[in-house]
């Protein structure tokens, strides 16, 4: 059994502390190291379905439940109208995803090596996906601007962009998701051959868990990833205003790294064993499916969700962080190596973006 799922004392706990009234921090911080558990119950049982059920169902259920607990989180958000806490979310997860889990991974790997590889090409198709993304994410913010509009303050829960910005996020989004679709048919079905780390990986878990096990397993996570993201949401306002730390930062930092935290460990945990492919996979892929993906889908889910539709439309330091992360992991990938001190260098951009988004 794996070590992080000790961690599943606290799902009763924060239960019980959101019934007991308790203060909004202990509350907070239990449904936080919650979420953790159930979050690596859905990636394990994930693996395991994809296993035997082949590439093509593997790699829609990777999309689906892969980044799961970001989306559930996400959801019960745009519901209570947290729409600027929800882009937030989704900045720190890209952000987190390249600078602290690909930097975590390649200081891990290499402090026993010279260098590591890994798959250029399969790393430059993502990291080209990304490119596109930022493109996406950050032409709405233009477009916002030039029309004489301003950007969201760092403060605001909900900023109301009039119907024609919403209308055109809604089509951005569209085109999103498309180009997603075909990424997906472009590295499990035209150029599989590319994307070995997917190979290994079922090779890995033969043998492993029963379709009936994996189903349950993932079914049961579901439910307490969504108790727990509820109890989350419910209490960030007030947890944030008590800690004296902006609902802006605990959403790029901590609920970004909370939602995240199962593939943090698996991508770590890999790199130590030399297989760099499937770290950087995880790092910069799981940044692509947030960006093309579920940021597109929650904005599509606004329009039904919440007090009114979400516009694609994020705050100036939210775009700096982006248009860094997205260019660093370009220029990373490059090469096909990496070493301990690229990843040191990817570990002081994150804590420098922290830092000035800390201050914000």
């Amino acid at each position: 059994m794996r070590p992080v799922y000790g961690l599943g004392i606290f799902i009763p706990i924060a239960v019980a502390l959101e019934l007991a009234h308790a203060s909004p921090v202990l509350v907070f911080l239990a449904a936080a190291l919650g979420v953790i558990p159930t979050a690596a119950v859905m990636g394990e049982a994930t693996e395991h379905i994809a296993a035997k059920t082949g590439p093509g169902i593997g790699g829609l259920l990777n999309v689906t439940f892969g980044n799961a607990p970001e989306l559930i989180i996400a959801l019960f958000a745009l519901k209570e109208g947290l729409q600027e806490v929800v882009k937030a979310s989704i900045v720190g997860s890209i952000i987190g995803n390249i600078l602290l889990v690909l930097g975590a991974a390649m200081l891990v790997g290499g402090l026993k090596r010279d260098k590591q590889v890994f798959n250029r090409t399969a790393a430059n198709a993502q990291s080209v996906m990304l490119l596109l993304a930022l493109c996406a994410l950050i032409l709405p913010a233009v477009f916002q601007l030039v029309h004489g509009g301003g950007l969201p303050g760092v403060g605001e829960e909900r900023v109301d962009f009039g119907a024609e910005l919403e209308q055109l996020s809604f089509a951005v989004a569209i085109v999103l998701m498309v180009s997603y679709a075909a990424g997906l048919v472009f590295s499990l079905k035209t150029h599989r051959a590319v994307f070995n780390p997917y190979e290994a990986e079922e090779e890995e878990h033969e043998g492993g868990w029963s379709m009936k096990r994996s189903i349950v397993s993932l079914a049961v996570a579901a439910v307490l990833v969504g108790v727990m993201s509820e109890v989350l949401v419910g209490s960030i306002t007030e947890a944030s205003e008590t800690i004296g730390l902006s609902q802006f930062f605990v959403g790029v930092f901590v609920v970004a790294i909370v939602g995240n935290a199962a593939e943090h460990w698996v991508a770590v945990l890999v790199a130590a064993k030399d297989k760099m492919d499937l770290a950087v996979s995880i790092a910069i892929g799981s940044s692509a499916q947030i960006a093309l993906f579920v940021a597109p889908l929650l904005v599509l889910l606004s329009f039904v969700i919440g007090p009114s539709p979400m516009a694609l439309v994020f705050n100036g330091y939210e775009l700096g962080g982006l248009v860094f992360a997205v260019l660093i992991a370009n220029f990373v990938t490059q090469d096909g190596e990496s070493n301990w001190f690229e990843g040191v260098q990817l570990l002081a951009l994150y804590v420098v973006l922290g830092l000035v988004f800390f201050f914000a």
